[in-house]
This record gives C-alpha cells, structure tokens and sequence, in this order.
C-alpha cells in the first residue's frame, strides 16, 4: 500500500541553516532508496543527502538558495511499505569526498586535514591581467587605504563596495574572506552566475601566479608559470583532478607560502615494539582487528604532546598568542583513491592501543568508500602521515593549518647499530617533524622527537 512520506535533512553534526547549492530531484522523479536528493554547503564541505526510501516524489519543500538544519522537510515522497525503511533508519549525510584536510580549508602532502569540497567550477575564474600586482584595486574599485596585517603581506584583493551584490553563500563569502578575495571580483561560474569555492580558488591561483608588485618591498616576485604546449612533442592524455586534490592544492600552496616550515629528522629502535606490536597481532586477529604500527605511534605522539605542549597548539587568529589545547584529537592522513583525507581520531590520549587500531581501521575505511563525514576531520591538534607501508627513508610533510607540526613516518628498515662494542641489528623507523618555527624552534623540535624516538624504543614508557 502506497503511503506519503516526509524525507527530513538527517543528522549533520552541529550545523545549522545550511545552504543548498544542488537540487538533483524533481517532482514526478521515481527514485531508489540511497540516491542523492540535494547538496547542502557548510564552510567545511559539501555534503550529498540521500534518500531513505525508494519512491515518486510528490512535492518539493526545497530549493537552491534555501537554508536547512537537521529535521527540515525536503520533500514529499510517495512509497510503499515494501520499499520504505523506517524513518529513523535515515542514513547520515555523505559529504562528497574530501580532505583535510579539511580544513574547514584544509590538508596537506601526507597532511592535509579538514578539507572542503565544493561542486566543480565549468569555467575558469576572471584574474588580474597579466603584469598587473596581485595587490593593485581591479579597475573601478576604489584603492584600499587598510594596513596591511599580519606578517606584513597585504591582501590579495582590495575592499570593493559592491561585494555585498555578488551571488554567492554565506560560506562562500567566508572563504574568500579568509583568502582576501571579494566575492564581487570573481567571476560565478554556478547557476545563474552563482561563486562557487573553485571559482575563487581559481582566482587565488591566477593572482598567486601573476607578478606581484614591489610596492612597498613585501611583495614576492613571483614568475607567471609557462603556457606549453604539450602536444607538439608527443602524444599527451589529459586527465582532470579529483575535487579532492583541486580543494587541497589551494590549501597547501596557502600553508607552504604562509608557515616557516622546517623539518626535523630522526631515527627510533623500534626492535621491540615490532615485537610486541606481533604478539598483539596474532592475539587480536580473531576479532578482526589489526594492530598497525600506526596505534604505537598515536600513543607515542600523546606522550610527546603532553611533555611539550607548545606542540599541541594554534597561533590565534591575530598571531600574537599561543592557544595550548588540553585536549587531544590527532589526524590521520588516509590514502584514498581520489586523494589524500585526513580523518581525526578524537581523545587519543584516553584510549589504548588495541581500542586505536580498531578505529584506525574503521575510519581509514569509511574514508576510502566515501562516508566520511565533515565533522570526521574536524578538530585535529597534531597529524601524523605514515607512508611506511610503501616505501622512502624521509620527506617534508606540509604543516596542516591551524596546527603547528605534523610528523611524517617513513618505512622503517633494518641498521647495524653500535650496542656494547659491537653492531647489532635493529629495526630503526625514520621520523620527520615538519614545524612552524613561529612557534617552535629548532632545539625544542629536537627534544620532540628524541623524546619521540625513546617512547617508542621503549613502549612501557606509555604507562608513566
């Protein structure tokens, strides 16, 4: 028997009045229990919300532009009892795949963190001319009489009075705040001239590639990238990037330009913990659960963190004091298909190994399928990229912003070491701490990491 269905807006997290940006139903559409109905658009992503019934839509309670929060009605829907699931079985909203990673912007090499997802932009977004400074009013905007703010860098756009006429969200107008850009100066590529965030990353990229001006000796020269033409010297295919990797380019170039970085490199004896990392293998295997090197090493990090709190930290948004966190949420960056995610395990430090390796597996997972949530890669202190299960002995990950540090796990390999006037064998896994020496300096990052390297050369340290 066929009945009148209410389809509500599922559980998003602590949201509210989140606007759509997509509707992919119509009314008289027929339609399967788990296909997408709307997008809706925070400042972290862009997440897709399916149906919980198979059905006939009846009626449209929505449209573009509108703002909902979790229990808003989105449409009527004509069903059975056979195709229907109760209402309160009405899955999570499944935000398209993104990383850090976001964060809200987000992520990072290995880094990356709460990342944010938008829809993809169809045309490219207006830049400055070429040899115009980055900082120079566009044409018709009056000149911007602001200081400068910071560490000296001036915005990338000037104020222009007209930004509140541009068509764009709420969270878009936000992100481009956070950037420097105004809205009015870009260029919508969205329905009936809509901005989307890849408009405005566009436009960053465009005026990050333009020469900045000398004006007042801050800007840097920055060469505009060469135009080639591949074809000429062979065959060529051309694959588009994944909305994952074009949100997060933004978002590293951003770190990698504003943050100091300088990494710290180290060695820890991890004889024994590969040992004993076996036994609880072996023990555990028969409830599915897989001990990693990787729960040692978020144990590892917690003592580490807790012992040098400035590490556990963020510059606050005038970058004139330190906001020491006294909880500990730890990133983990996951490869995916589609690019690098950085989920987030929460209260690290009040868990054990054996509970850290069960959600480690379960959140690299949910990652990996695309159920990710955006409340998933939020709230990160500290990130750790482990690429030791494919291979290189160092590299630089790129901090992933507000954090100050991220630690980069290379694969460990077997080293004669010098041991009571001999050389024995022992399994040694390279470390690299990636910091922002605004925060850190070289001889406190030094501490981190041999304190690092003794923990996990000796896990009973985990108990003091």
């Amino acid at each position: 028997m066929a009945e009148i269905k209410q389809v509500l807006v599922p559980d998003i997290g602590d949201y509210k009045d989140v606007g759509i940006i997509e509707v992919m139903v119509k009314v008289g559409d027929t339609i399967k229990a788990e296909d997408n109905l709307v997008t809706l658009e925070t400042d972290k992503a862009a997440m897709d919300v399916p149906s919980p019934y198979a059905g006939v839509i009846k009626e449209m309670k929505v449209k573009v532009g509108d703002k909902v929060s979790q229990g808003s009605l989105i449409l009527l829907l004509e069903s059975s009892d056979a195709a229907g699931a109760p209402q309160s079985s009405q899955p999570a909203v499944q935000p398209t795949p993104a990383p850090t990673a976001a964060p809200a912007a987000a992520p990072v090499a290995a880094t990356p963190a709460a990342i944010p997802v938008v829809a993809q932009a169809s045309q490219p977004a207006v830049a400055p001319a070429r040899g115009t400074p980055v900082g120079a009013p566009v044409k018709g905007t009056p000149p911007d009489t602001r200081p400068s703010g910071g560490l000296g860098a001036a915005p990338l756009l000037h104020s222009d009075p007209s930004a509140g006429k541009a068509h764009a969200s709420p969270a878009i107008r936000r992100f481009a705040r956070e950037l420097g850009v105004q809205v009015a100066q870009v260029k919508g590529s969205g329905a009936k001239g809509r901005v989307t965030k890849d408009d405005v990353q566009l436009f960053v990229k465009a005026a990050l590639a333009q020469p900045r001006g000398a004006a007042g000796g801050n800007g840097l020269q920055v060469l505009a990238s060469p135009v080639v033409d591949f074809a000429k010297y062979g065959a060529i295919e051309t694959r588009p990037l994944s909305r994952i990797k074009k949100i997060a380019g933004a978002n590293l170039h951003r770190n990698w330009v504003t943050i100091p970085h300088v990494t710290q490199f180290d060695e820890a004896d991890i004889t024994e913990m590969e040992a004993f990392r076996k036994e609880l293998g072996a023990e555990y295997s028969k409830q599915n659960i897989k001990i990693t090197p990787l729960a040692f090493l978020l144990k590892a990090a917690v003592a580490a963190l807790q012992k040098y709190p400035e590490f556990n930290a963020s510059l606050d948004a005038g970058g004139e004091n330190l906001v020491i966190k006294q909880y500990c949420h730890i990133g983990v960056a996951v490869d995916t298909p589609d690019g690098l995610m950085v989920p987030v395990l929460r209260d690290v430090d009040k868990k054990g190994i054996v509970q850290l390796a069960k959600e480690l597996g379960e959140i690299s997972a949910k990652a990996r399928e695309k159920k990710i949530t955006a409340a998933d890669m939020q709230g990160g202190c500290f990130t750790i990229s482990s690429l030791g299960g494919i291979g290189g002995t160092a590299f630089t990950p790129i901090i992933n912003a507000p954090e100050v540090a991220i630690l980069g796990v290379s694969r460990a390999i077997i080293k004669p070491m010098h041991k009571d006037d001999t050389f024995v064998a022992r399994l040694m896994l390279p470390l690299s701490l990636s910091y922002d020496h605004r925060v850190i300096d070289g001889a406190a990052a030094a501490r981190f990491t041999v304190f690092l390297a003794q923990v996990l050369a000796d896990t009973r340290r985990l108990a003091l």
